[in-house]
C-alpha cells in the first residue's frame, strides 16, 4: 500500500471531497474506511501502512459531514456477520437516490447561471460555501473546471470580522472583539459565545450571548474594531434556531421604528430611498421609510445633503442636523487663526442648520 509521502503536496479540500464523492458513487457493496483512506486521492498521500492514521481518520469523519451537509445520502453499512464494527463499516452512495430525477435537466443557458454563481463566491469570504456549491455541480455532472467567462467576479462582504466569527460558529469555540458602540467614547472589548451570523437589510449582524452581562445580544459587525480572537475549548451552545430568532428580532425594530422624510422631486434620495422595502409615499414628496439603526440612517441621510429633510422622529431629526454641523466645523477654518472665517463658518453653520430646517 501507498506509504506517507512527506512531499506531496497538500491536495485541495474541493478537490478531496469531490474524489470522495466519486469513489462511493462507483462502487455497489460499499468501501471500508481502511480502502478510502489508502486509494482516495486526498486521503492516500497521506495513508500510512501499518502506522498512524488517527488524525487522517479525524478528517475523513469531519467530509462526511460535509458531504451530508450536500444532501448526499452517504449510508454506512454493517458487514454480514460483524454488525455493529465501525472498522469493518462500509460507505456507499447509492446511485439511484443520488441522481437527478429523470424529469429534471439543465438548459444551457442554467448551467451558466448557475457555474457564474458558483465562481461569483470563489474568491470571496464564503469560499467554503462556493467550494460545496461547485462540489454539488461537478458531482451531478455539471462542468465547472473552465470558466465560462474570461473572468470570475468577485463578491466579499465588506467586515473583516466575518470569517473569523463564521469560524467561531463552525468550531463552536467563544469569540472576543473590540465594539465600539454609537455614543461611546472609546470601544469597549466584548468576549461572547456566538449563535448565529444574520444579513438584515443589507448588513452582517451577530446574535451572541454576551458573557460581560450573561444575555443574548445583536452586534453589528460593522462596529467591530480591530481583530476577533477565537477561544481554544469549546462551549456549550444552548438549541435553538438562532438565525431565525435574531432576524425576527431585527424584522421587529425595523417594522417599529418609521422615518418621516420630505425628498426633492427628481433626486438621488427619492430615488433610492424610495425604491426601499417597505417605503411608502403619504402624498407628493413625502416618504415613510422603516429602519433598524438611528444611527446608521442618520449618516446615510445627512449624505443627501439638501435633497432630503427629516420631519420625524425628532431624535433622527437632531442627529441628521448634528451631522451636518460637524461636517461644516470640519470643513471651516480655525476661527482663532482666521479672523474673518470665523463669522462664515457661524454664517455657515446657521445656514446649514437653516437648510436642515427649511429644505
Amino acid at each position: 500500500m501507498p506509504s506517507r509521502s512527506k512531499t506531496s503536496p497538500p491536495v485541495p479540500v474541493e478537490e478531496r471531497l469531490f474524489s470522495l464523492v466519486l469513489a462511493l458513487l462507483a462502487t455497489e457493496s460499499g468501501l471500508t474506511k481502511s480502502e478510502i483512506l489508502s486509494t482516495v486521492q486526498g486521503y492516500r498521500q497521506r495513508y500510512s501502512a501499518g502506522g498512524d492514521n488517527a488524525s487522517l481518520e479525524r478528517q475523513f469523519e469531519r467530509d462526511k459531514d460535509d458531504i451530508r451537509e450536500l444532501g448526499v445520502p452517504l449510508e454506512a453499512i454493517d458487514t454480514p456477520g460483524e454488525p455493529g464494527n465501525n472498522q469493518s463499516l462500509r460507505y456507499r452512495i447509492p446511485r439511484t437516490a443520488y441522481e437527478l430525477p429523470a424529469d429534471i435537466s439543465f438548459s444551457d443557458a442554467e448551467t451558466t447561471l448557475l457555474n457564474l454563481a458558483a465562481m461569483a463566491w470563489r474568491e470571496g469570504s464564503l469560499s467554503r460555501e462556493s467550494r460545496r456549491a461547485l462540489l454539488k455541480l461537478r458531482s451531478i455532472g455539471v462542468e465547472t473546471s473552465d470558466p465560462v467567462l474570461g473572468y470570475a467576479p468577485r463578491i466579499r462582504t465588506r467586515d473583516a470580522a466575518f470569517d473569523p466569527l463564521n469560524d467561531a460558529l463552525s468550531r463552536g469555540v467563544g469569540a472576543s472583539f473590540a465594539y465600539l458602540k454609537p455614543g461611546d467614547a472609546a470601544a469597549r472589548l466584548r468576549t461572547v459565545t456566538p449563535l448565529a451570523l444574520v444579513q438584515h437589510q443589507g448588513r452582517w449582524h451577530l446574535k451572541a450571548i454576551d458573557q460581560g452581562v450573561g444575555e443574548s445580544r445583536t452586534f453589528l459587525l460593522s462596529r467591530i474594531t480591530g481583530p476577533v480572537k477565537l477561544g481554544r475549548t469549546p462551549v456549550d451552545m444552548p438549541p435553538g434556531d438562532y438565525a431565525a430568532i435574531a432576524l425576527a428580532e431585527l424584522d421587529a425594530i425595523w417594522e417599529a421604528n418609521v422615518a418621516e422624510l420630505e425628498v426633492a422631486a427628481g433626486s438621488d434620495a427619492e430615488v433610492r430611498l424610495g425604491r426601499r422595502r417597505g417605503a411608502t409615499s403619504p402624498g407628493e414628496g413625502r416618504l415613510l421609510l422603516h429602519f433598524t439603526d438611528l444611527n446608521l440612517l442618520a449618516d446615510e441621510l445627512a449624505g443627501f445633503g439638501p435633497e432630503v429633510l427629516v420631519i420625524g422622529p425628532g431624535h433622527l431629526r437632531h442627529a441628521v442636523i448634528e451631522r451636518l454641523e460637524t461636517a461644516v466645523r470640519a470643513h471651516t477654518a480655525d476661527a482663532d487663526a482666521v479672523p474673518p472665517a470665523a463669522t462664515a463658518a457661524g454664517d455657515t453653520t446657521a445656514a446649514a442648520t437653516d437648510a436642515e430646517e427649511t429644505r
